[in-house]
């Protein structure tokens, strides 16, 4: 059969994507490729679970936007569909002078962005964080955590309701675009549909480019390490501790997060990785590192960013240094209470002449669209991106409302 549309990629954004085309066009059928045998098992599966407010972000932006709209869909979604998430709120935390001035400009950019946020001096932030050393701090309150693949389990059952197929197993070897559809062939089927949405996330770049599309950057992947701290010390925390962002570094820093269930991290670091979907600490993938080894991009960024990248590997390999980034604002963390939990790794589209590229990044002919990069916070505003995406699809080649039934091979594949 053809399907009306074929998604390759089981992250929260593909699923988003599925279950926005689904809503805007109830009679169309739908496919869902998924290369590994479960949902989100990449960068959904292993990000910190934050539902985030969007202070950070530009005013009027498209990621401002963007995310605050996620938070609240996020929100009524797991309220819809009885997931558990936790209103625990975010502390920005200054540490000297220089932080104290860029929480000035965070706090009026949070108004800007129309978000409500409280000032707390170093005695009321005392009082409400006994455990965390600060000068001052921002208190976000709409800030909440959450598990993203409940989330993804959720949208799962949403499309699949609505007559959508999701195939796992399903590694996309090849695709060619035709006149009037996609083929799409996978190691041991091939599928075909009006139009492909691609959410591949950490190999964004190589699906595209075996669409045979022209692709000038490439996906760099980064570890996120994290450290869980010991059941005893679950307590030390009430809410999410984070920095202040240094505006010339290119990745947030090192905070403490509680997760939904119980536990307390800290991380990540962001030191280069040597394996795409590689989680061990020393993963190492040859066909990876040739690749980026090869795009003039890769050493241009790692240029641009050599001495905070020496930092990074640094306290990587040595966990004292680690510590004292943890102990900036948890000075009670002794280096026993860093125990070992699985990194992530966040696919860093970066561009040819070395800029990493923090923005949306499509790529479109007549009956595909590529997304090769949806910038963080990409969960937490996953759904309002694939109303977007959705948007962006419909608004280009018609699809005819004639469609076979589907085979009964096609259904328990």
């Amino acid at each position: 059969m053809i399907y009306d549309y074929c998604i390759v990629g089981g992250g929260i954004v593909g699923l988003a994507t599925a279950m926005k085309l689904l809503e805007a066009d109830p009679d169309a059928s739908l496919v869902l490729l998924e290369k590994e045998q479960r949902l989100g098992l990449h960068q959904t599966g292993h990000n910190s679970g934050v539902i985030h407010a969007g202070i950070y972000y530009t005013p009027g932006s498209l990621k401002a936007e963007l995310c605050r709209r996620g938070l609240r869909e996020t929100k009524a979604f797991c309220d819809e569909h009885g997931i558990r998430y936790e209103n625990c709120g975010k502390l920005i935390v200054a540490t000297n002078k220089l932080e104290m001035s860029r929480l000035d400009a965070l706090a009026a950019r949070a108004g800007e962005n129309g978000i409500r946020v409280e000032y707390l001096d170093s005695e009321a932030l005392q009082e409400r964080e006994p455990n965390v050393a600060g000068t001052a701090a921002l208190f976000v309150k709409e800030t909440a955590i959450v598990s993203y693949l409940d989330v993804c389990a959720a949208m799962a059952k949403v499309i699949v309701s609505r007559g959508a197929q999701v195939i796992f197993g399903s590694k996309v070897v090849g695709i060619a675009e035709k006149s009037d559809c996609v083929t799409v062939d996978t190691e041991d089927a091939q599928w075909h549909a009006r139009k492909l949405v691609a959410c591949a996330g950490l190999q964004s770049d190589r699906i595209a480019r075996l669409a045979g599309l022209p692709v000038e950057h490439q996906i760099i992947p980064f570890r996120g390490e994290y450290y869980r701290l010991p059941e005893r010390k679950r307590d030390i925390v009430k809410h999410l501790i984070y920095p202040v962002p240094d505006p010339a570094l290119p990745f947030l820093g090192v905070h403490l997060t509680r997760m939904i269930d119980g536990s307390v991290t800290v991380g990540p670091n962001a030191v280069l990785g040597f394996s795409r979907e590689g989680y061990d600490k020393f993963a190492f993938n040859a066909a990876d590192v040739a690749e980026f080894a090869r795009f003039p991009g890769f050493w241009r960024t790692m240029r641009a960013n050599l001495v905070h990248g020496l930092r990074e590997a640094s306290n990587s390999i040595f966990r004292k240094g680690y510590l004292e980034e943890c102990r900036k604002y948890c000075p009670g963390l002794e280096e026993a209470d860093l125990m070992p939990m699985e990194a992530g790794i966040r696919a860093q589209a970066v561009a040819i002449d070395g800029s990493m590229i923090h923005d949306f990044l499509f790529i479109e002919t007549p009956r595909m669209l590529h997304v090769c990069n949806a910038p963080s916070p990409a969960a937490t505003s996953s759904i309002p991106i694939g109303e977007m995406i959705a948007k962006k699809v419909h608004a280009g080649l018609p699809r005819s409302k004639s469609m076979p039934a589907v085979d009964s091979e096609a259904e328990t594949r």
